[in-house]
């Protein structure tokens, strides 16, 4: 009983105790398969590095060797699962989530975690978090699954799932919050907002707890600039937005002229590359978080950083555009990072004597993930978190604002994640009358107040319409028709003959949305669906009309 009653609460499109622990349940599990994923990476990386991500001590043929063998382990294990689950990361979150409600197939999370692994351990320039997004996920879409919750809530847990992969990823609670809001679901309501809030703040004390609080950019010393340097900012964001621009068309270049080659060849030859370039600059291996620890070691090494930013853009664009599973994030900050040191060398001349290496390295990586994932506000909140520095969030606005629209306005830039939705062909659009009414499950809005008769007698109907009130409908099953509504038809009756009128009915389940009513009834523009427990040998529960529908759209759009 105090299950219906949860479900029938989280219909309505509102923030709730019942929500927000839901939430905080979907944040642990998360954390939980974020961690064991980590944790998974640490263990085998222990075995033969002597620091974690760091390949660099490795002999040439191992380093060599690494990449195909777990290419080869990772299309193995993707053909052994079969390769139809082979969509996975961000993007895949993202379709899943507009169009079915974040329930995730278990198959393809199975693929993330092995393969993300597999692509971790051995050094390819992928980052953690989109294994990170795609289990937080699906973590959470358990949890409503098995609950046997309303789809509207299953979609903001799956929210929060995702916010607290990121949060787990990155230590960032705050701007995990900012992504999912400005990158999934694209929207910023309150009721979905403080679940997701509390998500992302679970899982980042779950794996603070595991593996402590100490942040990715601790060893960066950030130093107030001068007023001097912000035209120079504004020329750097200009530059950051032409570099994420060629990037997404570089990386959608990739992944559309390799797109003839199945998958087997084409996650071997994405080895042989990453094994090329481990052999030459082993630098460039391993996410983008170990290209942090280089350039704080060699700010002024000029030569080196540039070896090892064309090294690491090259590897990250063939690991990803050619499958490997693993997430884009985390090597866009190492890449920006990057290109931020090397335009220090440039700017102290405006400030000589003040090591400024640490400001602009952080400084690239914010204009670099604004203008590539079209996200200004996340990377802005990801720097302020990082950083934990009042000093970098002006320069920061103004980096971000230059990269962020000359991507756009200048380039035509789109997010990459958009980029890479379209060319797999999997919709995320999603209509605004539809994502209004995706908000509220039916059980909010169904009418109980029914009659069920099991019966075709045509005068046991008649006698039952006369007896029950106007307002309420009778509902008659019978096998060869199933459920129908039967009423009056008042404009063929007469003195002598009394017209029924019978409206076949739709059954929907009780998880269901305003939305999946809505797409049974729009053709139409008429009639009625029913609303069957799907718990209780599908008894209904309730009916909706297509005029109760309308009216929400047309009255209370602006309540969900």
């Amino acid at each position: 009983m105090w299950l219906e009653m949860l479900r029938r609460s989280l219909a309505k499109p509102k923030t709730s105790v019942q929500l927000c622990l839901l939430g905080v349940s979907a944040g642990l599990i998360a954390a939980f398969l974020i961690i064991l994923f980590r944790l998974t990476i640490l263990f085998f990386q222990g075995a033969f590095l002597e620091n974690p991500d760091d390949f660099t001590t490795l002999p040439p043929l191992e380093r060599v060797l690494m990449p195909v063998i777990a290419a080869f382990l990772i299309a193995l294990f993707a053909a052994l699962t079969g390769f139809k689950h082979y969509r996975l990361g961000i993007p895949f979150v993202i379709h899943r989530i507009k169009r079915h409600y974040g329930q995730m197939p278990l198959y393809n999370t199975v693929n993330q975690f092995v393969g993300g692994a597999l692509a971790l351990i051995s050094g390819f320039s992928v980052g953690r978090e989109g294994p990170s997004v795609h289990m937080g996920a699906t973590g959470a879409s358990l949890l409503a699954d098995k609950l046997h919750l309303p789809h509207n809530a299953m979609r903001t847990l799956s929210g929060c799932g995702v916010a607290a992969g990121i949060a787990a990823s990155f230590n960032t609670p705050l701007a995990a919050v900012i992504f999912v809001m400005e990158v999934v679901l694209r929207e910023y309501k309150v009721h979905i907002f403080v679940p997701i809030m509390l998500a992302a703040v679970t899982g980042a004390l779950a794996t603070q707890f595991v593996f402590g609080d100490a942040s990715e950019l601790v060893l960066i010393t950030v130093t107030a600039l001068s007023g001097w340097h912000y035209p120079f900012l504004i020329l750097f964001g200009m530059a950051l937005g032409a570099v994420a621009y060629a990037f997404n068309q570089n990386l959608m270049l990739i992944i559309r002229t390799f797109k003839p080659l199945s998958m087997f060849p084409r996650l071997l030859l994405a080895g042989l590359i990453a094994g090329g370039i481990a052999y030459m600059v082993p630098q460039a291996m391993g996410s983008g978080m170990s290209a942090i620890t280089l350039a704080v070691e060699s700010p002024d090494d000029v030569q080196l950083l540039t070896t090892i930013l064309i090294a690491k853009l090259l590897a990250t664009l063939f690991a990803i555009g050619l499958g490997i599973p693993g997430g884009i994030i985390g090597p866009v900050i190492g890449l920006g990072v990057l290109m931020g040191t090397l335009m220090a060398f440039f700017a102290q001349f405006i400030s000589p004597g003040v090591d400024i290496s640490g400001t602009y390295s952080v400084l690239g990586m914010a204009g670099l993930l604004a203008a590539t994932l079209h996200a200004p506000l996340a990377a802005l909140t990801t720097v302020m978190e990082l950083t934990s520095s009042p000093e970098i969030i002006v320069p920061a606005m103004l980096v971000i604002s230059a990269a962020y629209v000359t991507a756009l306005q200048v380039f035509g830039n789109r997010s990459i994640f958009l980029q890479q939705l379209d060319f797999q062909g999997l919709a995320y659009h999603v209509s605004p009358a539809t994502e209004a009414l995706q908000k509220v499950g039916v059980m909010d809005e169904m009418d109980e107040n029914f009659k069920l008769l099991y019966s075709d007698d045509k005068e046991q109907i008649e006698s039952t319409l006369n007896a029950v009130d106007s307002q309420t409908p009778l509902i008659v099953y019978d096998e060869e028709n199933g459920y129908r509504l039967a009423e009056y038809d008042l404009s063929l009756m007469s003195d002598q003959n009394i017209s029924i009128n019978y409206i076949n009915l739709q059954g929907i389940s009780s998880q269901a949305t305003l939305a999946d009513a809505f797409d049974v009834l729009k053709d139409k523009r008429t009639g009625a669906v029913y609303i069957y427990n799907l718990l209780d040998n599908q008894q209904i529960m309730g009916i909706m009309r297509w005029d109760q529908i309308r009216h929400i759209l047309t009255i209370r759009n602006s309540l969900l």
